[in-house]
């Protein structure tokens, strides 16, 4: 009598900027032609930022993350993930990039990581760039200047008690591995965020941190995705009702690096555009882009898997529409995002465009009170309604995604012949078009859950029940998916075209066509 081998499962903690969720990853018919991956969320919670007082009574606050919430949250997950799967093959931690726990010579943590929308870093990177110049720090990092930048938090902090009685800073995603194992590294595809990583090299920059006062055994061992961390404490495991060992292995632990694993693409000729709360709109390449004219466009190089770069643009993403419904809301308004979405298609399009890339859009907030100062700003009717509200930041976000996908083609000399959209916007279908009509290329949509699909198929490579490169990966995430593919319309560009235009005014110019 034969038996049916176990279909190997795996656990994909997925941690976002508004939710986290613990999703159970099935690889089917492992080892044939037809492999593919079966996914499940178990469970789902919330996750924001939190304002904390401090100090006297003019204090002022600080915003945090909930970081033992979300830890309940994970071991929660892991509890239901047991449950439905009897034993995982793994456990994978991926989340959002820059913020981190500093741990004293103990190990334990100081006190909840800093949310990257704090204003502590506020005229930070000026300061930092009197002692390196931006110039070089590009050279050397290939990053996009964000004033949440890790390196710049580090600066920010110089002086407060905490950081002065940190001996480790572990990165969110790493914190939680730690956590889990009590090993303590980083994973390179989050560490390459941090402003402190040699963009070519894959090393902690140490120099570059002597000079700017950061001090450089704070920096973990770095570890490459697709290696055992560790396995989850026994105690820890028995607790989840995990009865065997239970491995923790490294993922793209920076979430849009897991993301582009599970781009279904097939060639090299994509852009992709992993949409949730932010936008990150790029090209997978095989080596930075560390030019000065990458570096005055602002583009980032971080680390993806298998020694792949990710060079790309951070655009401000859903969360200018998810802080506008929010707003509505408190008001007592009207703020049913389906509604709101149907109405917003009856607007006409690119009345009003504004650029979310303004540093007005990043801190929460009334949103649409922003939007019509922008729009005030550059000569322009602001919106009327919140119909004509949404209209504009869907507008403007296709028109940021047009932005970005065109500048990266040029300058990494890369043709660009279809975008990929994955992520939570894969179900706004008419951010999808409009994304496509702002290209004038084709927008495959899909699969939502990009980040989780990514993080089971590196887990499952290296617990050996996939091989092959990344080509393979993505071929068996690719089967089963529900992708929808929206065409541009050829007499759109024109009025694109002026769009960007109607912004140049503004500093934000136009851009070449793709090649």
């Amino acid at each position: 009598m034969t038996t049916t081998p176990p279909v190997p499962a795996f656990a994909a903690v997925d941690l976002g900027a508004s939710s986290g969720r613990v999703i159970v990853g099935r690889v089917l018919d492992a080892g044939t032609d037809g492999a593919r991956v079966d996914l499940h969320e178990v469970t789902r919670f919330g996750n924001g930022p939190v304002a904390v007082p401090r100090g006297g009574p003019d204090g002022g606050t600080r915003l945090h993350w909930d970081v033992l919430a979300l830890w309940r949250g994970v071991l929660d997950g892991l509890r239901a993930a047991t449950r439905e799967a009897g034993t995982l093959a793994g456990v994978g931690v991926d989340s959002w990039a820059v913020d981190h726990g500093l741990l004293d010579a103990d190990g334990a943590l100081l006190g909840d990581p800093v949310h990257y929308r704090d204003a502590r870093t506020a005229g930070v990177p000026e300061r930092v760039f009197a002692t390196v110049p931006a110039a070089e720090l590009y050279a050397r990092t290939g990053l996009q200047v964000q004033p949440f930048n890790t390196v710049f938090q580090l600066v920010a902090a110089q002086g407060e008690a905490q950081l002065a009685a940190a001996r480790r800073l572990l990165l969110v995603p790493d914190l939680l591995g730690a956590w889990l194992t009590g090993e303590q590294v980083a994973e390179v595809t989050n560490a390459s965020t941090t402003g402190l990583l040699d963009a070519t090299t894959r090393t902690w920059a140490t120099d570059l941190a002597g000079r700017l006062g950061v001090d450089a055994a704070l920096l973990p061992p770095l570890r490459d995705p697709g290696r055992l961390l560790g396995h989850v404490r026994p105690a820890l495991a028995a607790d989840l009702g995990h009865h065997a060992p239970l491995p923790v292995w490294t993922v793209g632990s920076h979430d849009t690096a897991s993301a582009v694993v599970a781009v279904p693409a097939q060639g090299e000729d994509f852009a992709y555009v992993s949409c949730g709360t932010w936008s990150l709109v790029g090209l997978e390449l095989p080596a930075p882009v560390l030019s000065e004219e990458s570096r005055a466009a602002n583009f980032t190089n971080e680390a993806g898997v298998d020694g792949t770069v990710r060079y790309l643009k951070n655009v401000m993403g859903l969360w200018v529409l998810s802080e506008a419904l929010r707003t509505w809301h408190e008001a007592g308004l009207p703020a049913q995002l389906p509604d709101l979405l149907a109405a917003a298609a009856r607007v006409p399009g690119l009345t009003t465009v504004v650029d979310l890339d303004d540093p007005a859009f990043l801190p929460p907030g009334d949103m649409p009170a922003r939007i019509a100062a922008a729009a005030a700003a550059t000569g322009q009717t602001p919106p009327q309604s919140q119909a004509e509200t949404v209209r504009c930041i869907l507008d403007s976000l296709a028109l940021a995604y047009r932005r970005a996908v065109r500048q990266a083609a040029a300058l990494a000399d890369r043709d660009v012949r279809v975008v990929h959209l994955v992520g939570g916007g894969v179900r706004n279908t008419l951010l999808c078009r409009l994304t496509a009509d702002a290209t004038g290329l084709p927008v495959v949509a899909g699969p939502v859950e990009g980040a989780a699909l990514g993080n089971v198929l590196v887990q499952a490579r290296a617990a050996g029940t996939l091989d092959g490169d990344l080509a393979a990966l993505r071929a068996v995430g690719a089967r089963g998916l529900d992708l929808v593919r929206y065409e541009p319309d050829p007499q759109a560009e024109a009025r694109w075209r002026a769009a960007e235009q109607r912004l140049a005014g503004d500093g934000v110019g136009s851009v070449a066509l793709v090649r």
